[in-house]
């Protein structure tokens, strides 16, 4: 069971963020221009950044904690999730919160 660990961990950044999406109607996901720029923004550099430091011996990962399975470059998809992952959940996050805050000035000027 500890090879979910990670998994784990994305699975709880999922449920943590994307009910965003649907309790302050945002459309984040049914924006995908969006998502995949941003997600491109974030995976390319990120992936190649993390495949070099593996090469290189400067970064590693638990490998008990993980499902065994290799992206390309070297790099686990577990990484290669988390970097499609957190994006959309910081942009949900955001997103909500600027919902909730504008719902907030709405009441307060009632």
């Amino acid at each position: 069971m500890q090879t979910l660990t990670y998994m784990g961990v994305l699975l709880f950044i999922v449920v943590m963020s994307w009910w965003l999406e649907w309790a302050f109607r945002i459309r984040v996901l049914r924006n995908p221009r969006r998502l995949l720029t941003t997600v491109a923004m974030v995976l390319v550099p990120f992936a190649l950044w993390d495949a070099y430091a593996i090469a290189e011996g400067h970064w590693f990962f638990d490998y008990s904690q993980m499902t065994g399975i290799m992206g390309p470059l070297g790099v686990p998809l577990e990484e290669y999730l988390f970097f499609v992952v957190v994006p959309i959940a910081v942009v949900l996050t955001w997103e909500g919160v600027t919902s909730f805050l504008a719902m907030v000035r709405r009441w307060r000027t009632r």
